[in-house]
């Protein structure tokens, strides 16, 4: 398969047009060169090779195009000593596996690297070359068998070369592991760039790295500044998809900043973030358009305000001046993982140049390295040496004794990237080579062979690599070719002597099982604030509990006003949306913010107003007995013989009957003091009213028989027949009572009607209507009765007061709040009942106990008589 990959790359490498000498190479059994690329490169022969691509140059150069000649290749300048780091470091990566005797036993893994020149068409010959070699001619054997140059590519770092390099190596599966700078999200795309991996993770999770740590310091309110490419537009849109209130809050503004670093503009831009009350400010920007935007800021002298750095600025030295800290200071941001690899500098300071770099593979990185470092030059063989511009490099230069970042490994992030990414392509092949017989992944069972190696087969194996580095960071793919995520926070610190340091203050990752995890040293992180802790930046304080969010219309969500829940609602959490109602039998505390079980309100005989309508439920029975004895004791007087004593004794029980009735209402209601207070009380009125009705009707038989031709009416109403009467009336309200009970029985009723917040037992009353219009009844009947007949007033004055307190009671019971309609039922019964009592009796008890005397048969007659 790689033959044929071999052959269509280098068709795609031809520098001229279709001519007769490639007419014949494609009709031929080979396929011939049609020129080279001499690239910056640097090779060790292995028995597999793994590629790599890296920038140690910053730009290159064309030479003026020409039509009439071959077309030059382009020239790299500006050595860029942490790129040669990067490429050292899979170097020293693959070298190490070498000496790992339980990786990739009896196997010598090689490498070839070159350098993109920061520039894609750069970038992409080297990949081509990778992949296809650069034999002079490939002949194309029958069987199509062999090893392919390179089984994988590290690199490229960037997102733009990636894309563009990935789209032609996934068409043939040749796997590729980025490292640094390709984060853009479109690479997980797994359609158009099958064969693409990575060790860095996606702009997608940067953004979710940086909400985390907005989450976790409570920041809802915050600025985006952005770059005018795909970069900073990726950043924003991911920002206003995943940024909401629940994750982190809301952008309070979102501001571009100027490609052509206009004055104006960024000076509307800083007042902008001036004038926001939004406290932090995010940046996905480089550092050029970072040190116009400062320049600015100090203009303006903006302080206060807590910055937040993308990626691609957290580590950046030009910006860490004492110029830009009082400004910057305290500068939190995401970077990539540092890692450790001990013997790494050890490694590097064993570099040394190759005296005879002009050989078949091109320009020899090591040595630019060396001349970049030292300042000489070598003299190209076989001239000799010849000085130019400096000494001649001998190659026993001490690389200790120059001062270079080139040996400092104490801030290890993209080398670290490149590590894990030869690690997995190592971890890969180990596992492939293991694969037993019989058994393996690929059609009929089959296993990838050492000597007959396939790209696309390494590919499988890679995408189901998982390992743990000796930093104890878990490697691994998902199903889009992106690593489990993890990033550092760093934090700028201003130190008291005006150095600056970058601290690393905690990490953000991903895991297969936990989600997003963030992990940060608070006593680590230095604010620069005078409180020396992290600021407020909110556009409404959060809603506490008891209260409720509402959104001001026309305003971001983060903006709200907090309405505290209505009664019987609560609302337990912070930020909440909306009250929820309590259950039936709780309801809301003072503060809103839980449920607790309601009062139960009822008339109780512990309380005051309880005490004093049990004390007078007591009096009046004691009142009844006392006159019963009294009637029984004189019941051979003419006073009370002459009122019917029969009937007086039954109004007596009634009326004793009608007091005890009241302590019904009085205490915990349960279901039976609830079914017996309604039988009793219309009961003991029935038998009340019923002895009233038949006095009534006696004293209007005697009056019709006083009169001539009367005698005849008295015989309707002898002792059994008001007997009688009374039973009947009295009957006829139990059956009604007791077919009430049976078909609907009272039961304690939860009356919410008044006071919602308790639960209130009221009485359902049934006849008192009735009792009070046949009451009625009865005084008017009675109304027109000579005075002789003084039982007759008495009966009218007593029915006017039962059916004046019945009739103001209705509306006073109906307007009563909870336990206070029980009180005035009570009161309605005890007032009538007392009304009843002295308007019946009191006369009678009177003239007997005070004024004996009139207590005689004449006296009766005699004040008849007179009247």
């Amino acid at each position: 398969m790689w033959r044929v990959l071999v052959t269509n790359l280098l068709l795609l490498r031809l520098y001229s047009y279709f001519s007769p000498t490639v007419s014949s190479s494609l009709n031929s059994p080979s396929c011939q060169l049609q020129g080279q690329f001499h690239l910056n490169g640097m090779h060790k022969d292995g028995d597999v090779v793994l590629g790599g691509l890296f920038r140690t140059h910053f730009f290159s150069t064309y030479p003026d195009l020409s039509f009439t000649s071959e077309p030059s290749q382009p020239n790299c300048h500006g050595f860029d000593v942490p790129g040669f780091r990067q490429a050292q470091t899979m170097a020293f990566t693959i070298d190490e596996i070498n000496r790992n005797s339980n990786l990739l036993p009896n196997v010598a893994l090689g490498y070839s690297l070159y350098d993109n020149c920061v520039q894609l068409g750069v970038g992409f010959r080297a990949a081509l070359l990778l992949v296809s070699g650069q034999e002079e001619q490939v002949v194309l054997h029958e069987t199509c068998v062999g090893t392919p140059p390179v089984l994988g590519i590290v690199g490229d770092s960037s997102s733009t070369r990636s894309i563009a390099i990935s789209t032609v190596l996934g068409l043939y599966r040749v796997p590729m592991v980025s490292f640094y700078f390709a984060t853009c999200s479109c690479l997980s795309d797994r359609q158009k760039f099958p064969s693409f991996f990575r060790t860095i993770p996606s702009d997608a999770f940067q953004v979710r790295a940086m909400i985390q740590i907005l989450k976790h310091f409570g920041w809802t309110w915050v600025g985006l500044l952005i770059r005018d490419d795909d970069y900073g537009l990726h950043a924003a849109r991911s920002f206003q998809t995943d940024l909401g209130p629940s994750d982190g809050g809301c952008l309070a503004y979102t501001e571009t900043l100027p490609g052509n670093n206009d004055p104006a503009e960024l000076k509307r831009i800083v007042d902008v973030m001036k004038k926001s009350t939004a406290r932090v400010v995010i940046v996905f920007a480089h550092e050029g358009p970072m040190i116009k935007l400062l320049e600015e800021v100090v203009r303006q002298n903006v302080t206060g305000l807590q910055w937040i750095a993308s990626e691609v600025w957290i580590s950046a030295t030009v910006l860490q001046t004492p110029r830009f800290m009082p400004y910057l200071g305290g500068t939190l941001g995401i970077a990539i993982r540092r890692g450790e690899m001990p013997g790494l500098r050890d490694f590097l300071l064993q570099i040394r140049p190759d005296l005879h770099h002009n050989n078949s593979y091109g320009n020899n990185m090591v040595n630019q390295f060396w001349e970049y470092t030292f300042q000489c030059r070598f003299a190209p063989p076989p001239a000799g040496w010849v000085e130019a511009g400096g000494a001649l490099c001998t190659g026993q230069e001490d690389l200790e004794s120059v001062d270079t970042e080139f040996l400092d490994v104490s801030n290890l992030r993209p080398e670290y990237n490149v590590y894990k990414a030869v690690y997995a392509l190592a971890y890969a092949l180990d596992d492939m080579l293991q694969c037993e017989p019989g058994r393996g992944p690929f059609s009929g069972h089959s296993c990838g062979n050492l000597h007959r190696l396939e790209p696309w087969q390494l590919l499988y194996y890679l995408g189901k690599v998982n390992f743990t580095t000796s930093f104890s960071d878990q490697v691994s793919f998902d199903e889009n070719g992106d690593v489990l995520p993890i990033y550092d926070i760093m934090n700028w610190q201003w130190l008291p002597d005006g150095r600056t340091k970058v601290q690393t203050v905690g990490e953000v990752k991903k895991s297969a099982f936990k989600g997003e995890e963030l992990t940060l040293d608070e006593d680590k992180i230095f604010w620069n604030f005078e409180s020396k802790k992290p600021p407020r930046s909110v556009c409404s304080e959060s809603c506490p509990p008891g209260t409720r969010m509402a959104r001001r219309k026309g305003e971001p969500e983060c903006c709200f006003d907090c309405i505290p829940c209505s009664e019987g609602k609560i609302s337990n959490k912070t930020d909440s949306m909306e009250c929820t109602s309590c259950p039936e039998d709780f309801w809301s505390s003072p503060q809103r913010d839980y449920c607790v079980p309601k009062k139960t309100e009822f008339l109780s005989y512990h309380e005051p107003l309880g005490i004093f309508l049990t004390a007078t439920s007591l009096l009046g029975t004691f009142i009844c007995i006392v006159v019963l004895g009294i009637f029984i004791y004189h019941h051979r007087t003419p006073i009370v013989r002459a009122n019917n004593s029969e009937l007086s004794f039954q109004l007596l029980l009634s009326l004793k009957l009608c007091f005890l009735c009241s302590l019904l209402f009085i205490g915990r209601p349960r279901l039976w003091t609830c079914q017996l207070r309604h039988a009793a009380f219309g009961i003991s009125f029935v038998l009340c009213v019923s002895c009233i009705l038949v006095k009534t009707m006696v004293v209007l038989a005697v009056f019709k028989a006083s009169k001539p031709g009367g005698e005849a009416s008295l015989k309707w109403f002898g002792v059994l027949q008001q007997r009688g009467t009374v039973l009947v009336l009295t009957s006829f309200q139990a059956v009604i009572c007791t077919v009430w009970l049976v078909s609907a029985s009272p039961v304690p009723h939860k009356n919410t009607k008044y006071h919602s917040d308790k639960i209130v037992y009221e009485l359902l009353l049934g006849y008192i209507g009735l009792l009070a219009i046949l009451s009625f009844l009865l005084a008017f009947l009675a109304r027109n009765l000579p005075d002789s007949f003084n039982e007759a007033k008495l009966i009218t004055f007593s029915m006017l007061i039962f059916c004046a307190v019945w009739v103001a009671f209705v509306p006073a019971y109906i307007s009563s709040p909870g336990k206070y309609a029980d009180a005035v039922e009570v009161f309605a019964i005890l007032a009538s009942s007392f009304g009843l009592l002295v308007a019946l009796f009191g006369p009678k008890c009177y003239i007997i106990l005070l004024r004996p005397e009139r207590n005689t048969r004449k006296a009766i007659m005699g004040r008849g008589i007179k009247s």
